[in-house]
């Protein structure tokens, strides 16, 4: 780097760091994301190959290859959330995400309400993708000369050990952490594609139209909505890029395109594969059958060292995931436990002066991600308890969003702004996420089920040892104890705090 460049990256640096003390922060973290890191680690986050991996077979066996159809229509609601969320970012360059601009943009009790919501749901979404690396690393490392039984207690050991890892890479520093997801969304990226067009070129036993069958599966609305899980998992986690916003170089203008480069990019990556993956399927009655996922249609199709090859980059993108995951998690705790608004916020909102990391947000984070491991039945519950948290998490960013809008915000533009189009954008994204709540709160057993109803060669997977809960739809017990437990923290603990009334810079 010469002089010039030198100076005008210290300049850059300084007027990062004039930008965030007008929220009342310090430059702590260290900023060290580009441009491509901060998509990398959205994109990341998003994960084609990790949710399709953990719900294929779940949307498969209700309606068929025309599950396919779920994936351009979830794209497009989320799209308005990622549109939201572009602006926002644009105007609160901070650490935290839906807890900053619901901060800024509403009361005391509703941003912390926001935020510990967000919280719980980003730590169950770091046990949701830990808990999948499994699914594929199993036949890779079998693949490998390995001799493992896949099933629950094998997949929790895994769970575990990949926990450990995140959370040590967490604790080493974001521009660790960016080293390996750059390279791990570069081979996502190729390996997706390369493999899903072999797939489609070499063992096309369907063709394209495959995405019209059903299988002679009756197609009801009432299914469609189920089968649609897979894609809701999927297509979240873009507004990552503005949860690293004090990590990122020029966040106003960086954060915005990050979110939406993010969403769009796993969209077109995430259809490639599918399409692939569909169109290799030996048999379309006997996959939903046997609830055919990913990695058996790549057995069916690909020599046992290809298939092991493709499996491999396919584990690496799942690990790379767990990361990405862990890592914005991490930064919404830390952001949390800056402003004292969680238990033991001076451990957590401590940064390692050598470091640069919060330590004991990474610490406590892995530690929350462990206990639903306690009563682990299975990748798929811990999935859809994980999006319906997110679900409603951003859904009551976007209602506080709404709220300032009808009141005249945004007072002044940023760098990316909706203009007159951020009222509709808004109301869109409401309508959607919304419907999407009531999708995943419908009690029924393949996705929303009671413990009683989680039953597998007459064992119970779930069992809260509760007679009460066990006749519960899991989601509503997810979300009660939740609730709970913040409720009545906040009273007895949070709401006895001093609190400094919140004023944005006027620039936001």
């Amino acid at each position: 780097m010469d002089a010039n460049e030198n100076e005008n990256a210290n300049a850059d640096a300084a007027r990062d760091t004039a930008d965030l003390a007008k929220f009342g922060y310090k430059q702590e973290l260290t900023r060290t994301l580009g441009t491509f890191s901060s998509f990398a680690i959205a994109f990341s986050y998003i994960s084609p190959s990790t949710g399709i991996f953990t719900l294929f077979a779940l949307g498969l066996s209700f309606v068929g290859p025309s599950f396919f159809w779920s994936w351009p229509i979830v794209f497009i609601g989320q799209l308005f959330i990622a549109l939201n969320f572009a602006e926002l970012s644009s105007h609160f360059p901070v650490a935290g995400s839906v807890y900053q601009w619901t901060k800024y943009l509403s009361g005391r009790q509703y941003s912390w309400l926001s935020g510990w919501i967000y919280l719980s749901a980003g730590v169950l979404t770091v046990t949701a993708v830990v808990v999948t690396l499994p699914l594929a690393l199993i036949p890779t490392l079998n693949g490998l000369g390995w001799a493992l039984p896949n099933d629950l207690p094998t997949q929790r050991n895994i769970a575990i050990v990949t926990l450990v890892l995140i959370t040590l890479l967490n604790i080493y520093g974001v521009k660790l952490v960016s080293i390996v997801n750059n390279t791990g969304v570069v081979f996502e990226i190729l390996g997706m594609v390369v493999f899903a067009v072999i797939l489609a070129l070499a063992h096309n036993h369907q063709g394209p139209g495959v995405v019209f069958q059903t299988g002679d599966a009756g197609v009801t609305p009432s299914l469609f909505l189920a089968a649609m899980f897979m894609s809701l998992f999927v297509i979240y986690g873009f507004d990552t890029a503005s949860t690293l916003a004090e990590e990122t170089r020029n966040p106003r203008r960086e954060a915005p395109k990050a979110v939406l480069s993010s969403i769009v990019g796993a969209f077109i990556i995430g259809t490639i594969f599918l399409l692939g993956m569909l169109m290799a399927i030996p048999d379309v009655k006997d996959a939903i059958a046997k609830g055919m996922g990913p990695v058996q249609i790549i057995e069916a199709n690909l020599s046992p060292a290809f298939a092991t090859i493709y499996l491999l980059v396919v584990s690496a993108a799942i690990f790379v995931c767990c990361l990405s995951i862990m890592t914005s998690t991490i930064r919404l705790a830390f952001g949390m436990a800056r402003d004292d608004q969680l238990p033991f916020s001076k451990i957590m909102g401590e940064v390692s002066p050598s470091q640069h990391t919060p330590i004991g947000a990474c610490i406590t984070v892995g530690l929350l991600a462990a206990i639903p491991l306690l009563q682990y039945a299975g990748a798929a519950y811990i999935a859809i308890a994980a999006t319906g948290m997110i679900y409603l998490s951003y859904f009551l960013g976007n209602l506080a969003t709404l709220r300032a809008r009808l009141n005249g915000w945004p007072h002044t533009r940023a760098p990316f702004s909706l203009g007159r189009f951020g009222l509709v954008v808004n109301i869109l994204g409401l309508l959607w996420g919304g419907s999407m709540l009531l999708n995943f709160a419908w009690p029924r057993p393949c996705c929303n089920p009671t413990p009683l109803e989680t039953v597998v060669d007459n064992t119970q997977l779930l069992n809260f040892h509760v007679p009460f809960l066990d006749g519960v739809p899991v989601l509503w017990t997810v979300f009660g104890a939740i609730l709970l437990i913040g409720i009545v923290y906040y009273s007895v603990v949070q709401a006895r705090k001093p609190f400094t009334p919140i004023v944005p810079p006027e620039d936001a």
